[in-house]
């Protein structure tokens, strides 16, 4: 009876034609790879993206036996996947938002299954498929904001590990002080070097428990914590030795081999997670029936069986011609060179605007390394014997490659800084660059010390408070004005002596009055 099964295969053109669909669409994304490539080699967080595809195709290697023994009815749904899938490319490829290009060369494989296996045959690719999304760095903007938090936290957490063995040290932000070393948790240990991973191992070990739902769905959510806490000893015991043995021990090789063994300490006890939960609920199947690898055993009346060959795909070969005018679109529009409005250079911006006398300061490398700006002005002005006004301008001529401002939201509680109030408001006074200007008005405090900080970002003739909004209209004068220059004004003031908060408004409202007419010069329209 098992010799009359019927089996499974595509043809041989069908092979040839995926193979063509492949190397077509790995030209149209060549810009989008290239970058993906460039950011698996040279940031941490993202250098097990070379394993991802390896695993996928493992998954979806297990699944042979089921693609062979059954006959899938192809599916149209496949077309609309691949059709948002090509609007997604055209966007990223004119802006050159790279992320939106490897998300549209996930959605293609997405559309292909469709296309050739139908929605029943998808069910056992979703998951190869969709573990590829790892594979996709951050946009620089939700990583600079994650990064920031988890410092933060990690810092935090850290410094009460610390007191565990009563070492005497102090926090301001994410400076760590142990009285005769200073310990600053970089942005490289804030914890996602081990978040982005873990969720990705998080996703395969749910992928691999055949249990219920709910605990998949927790294995899935409890890397966060467990990334978040074991980084946090990282830091704390980074702190101990420090404090025992100087600064050589949070540098060098052995700091980074100590990363590698948290790491696979975080591994451990994901797989821990996964243990216990066979422990609980109706579902109490021992951990090597439910978890594991489950390799089909070797069929040998296969080799004696004749293969029945699959009907033509229609929405596959459609799915073709979206392939070949993908390439085609490629070669008409990718590289459009960005265009460069004409300016001055921040470094020349005035010292004296009107009754405003200012002197300049500059950025540490370290700094300037994490920002990725251009070009930036920082200066402290002051009119007669007021408090002074901190202004400071970063410019970006493009930020099509991910580079962008950081929102003081973000940086300030970094440095101890805490944020009391916040709002958004408008000035209506910047005819000057084309309109009002929206602005962020923050009060932060650090102990008995209060400042008043007015932010926004200035994108091509607009004043934009929200960093949302700002990635709107990046996208939309990307595609049509063909620009991506932008920058971030800040102004903060001291209030210092019990001022009240209207004084210093009003002293940056002056400010604002004196360098709107002369911005535009710097920060074009």
């Amino acid at each position: 009876m098992d010799n009359q099964r019927v089996l499974w295969r595509f043809s041989k053109n069908v092979w040839v034609l995926g193979g063509i669909a492949l190397v077509l669409s790995i030209f149209s994304y060549s810009a989008s790879l290239a970058n993906l490539i460039l950011r698996w080699n040279t940031q941490e967080e993202y250098s097990h993206g070379y394993l991802i595809p390896l695993v996928s195709l493992f998954f979806l290697w297990e699944q042979r036996a089921n693609f062979k023994e059954k006959q899938f009815q192809p599916s149209w749904l496949g077309l609309a996947v691949l059709a948002v899938a090509l609007l997604l490319f055209i966007v990223g490829d004119i802006t050159a938002l790279y992320y939106l290009g490897q998300f549209s060369f996930i959605l293609l494989f997405l559309g292909f299954s469709l296309t050739l296996l139908g929605t029943q045959g998808t069910r056992l690719t979703l998951v190869p498929i969709g573990l590829l999304v790892f594979a996709i760095p951050l946009p620089e903007f939700i990583a600079a904001t994650l990064t920031a938090k988890l410092q933060l936290i990690s810092s935090t957490l850290g410094v009460e590990f610390i007191r565990l063995f009563n070492i005497p040290v102090f926090r301001e932000g994410n400076l760590i002080d142990l009285g005769s070393y200073k310990l600053e948790v970089a942005e490289a240990c804030s914890g996602l070097t081990y978040l982005y991973p873990l969720l990705w191992f998080g996703c395969i070990f749910a992928y691999m428990y055949r249990t219920t739902a709910w605990k998949r769905i927790l294995v899935i959510i409890s890397t966060i914590p467990i990334a978040i806490l074991l980084n946090s000893i990282r830091i704390g015991v980074t702190g101990i030795l420090v404090n025992h043995f100087g600064n050589a021990m949070a540098e060098g090789f052995l700091h980074a081999f100590e990363g590698w063994i948290v790491f696979m300490v975080c591994v451990v006890i994901l797989l821990a997670v996964v243990w216990s939960l066979t422990l609980v609920g109706s579902d109490r199947r021992p951990f090597s029936e439910v978890f594991g690898v489950y390799l089909p055993t070797a069929d040998t009346g296969h080799k004696n069986q004749a293969f029945q060959v699959r009907p033509w795909s229609k929405p596959f070969l459609a799915a073709m011609l979206v392939v070949a005018s993908t390439a085609v679109i490629a070669g008409l529009v990718s590289e459009r060179p960005e265009s460069k409005p004409v300016r001055a250079s921040l470094s020349t911006f005035p010292m004296s605007l009107g009754s405003w006398h200012g002197e300049t300061s500059k950025l540490g490398q370290d700094v300037l390394g994490v920002l990725k700006l251009d070009d930036y002005v920082l200066a402290d002005f002051r009119r007669g014997t007021e408090a002074p006004v901190s202004f400071y301008a970063a410019y970006y001529g493009s930020q099509r490659k991910g580079a962008a401002p950081h929102s003081p939201q973000v940086c300030l509680p970094g440095g101890g800084w805490q944020v009391a109030d916040s709002t958004q408001r408008n000035f209506s006074i910047a005819s000057q660059i084309g309109g009002d200007v929206a602005y962020n008005r923050t009060v932060i405090r650090n102990g008995e010390s209060k400042q008043l900080v007015y932010y926004w970002y200035q994108e091509r003739g607009k004043g934009i408070a929200s960093e949302y909004w700002a990635k709107w209209y990046l996208l939309r004068d990307a595609l049509l004005m063909n620009r991506s220059d932008g920058a971030l004004i800040r102004l903060v003031t001291p209030l210092a002596g019990g001022e009240q908060e209207e004084s210093a408004d009003k002293r940056l409202t002056a400010f604002v009055e004196a360098v709107l007419p002369v911005l535009p010069q710097y920060v074009p329209n």
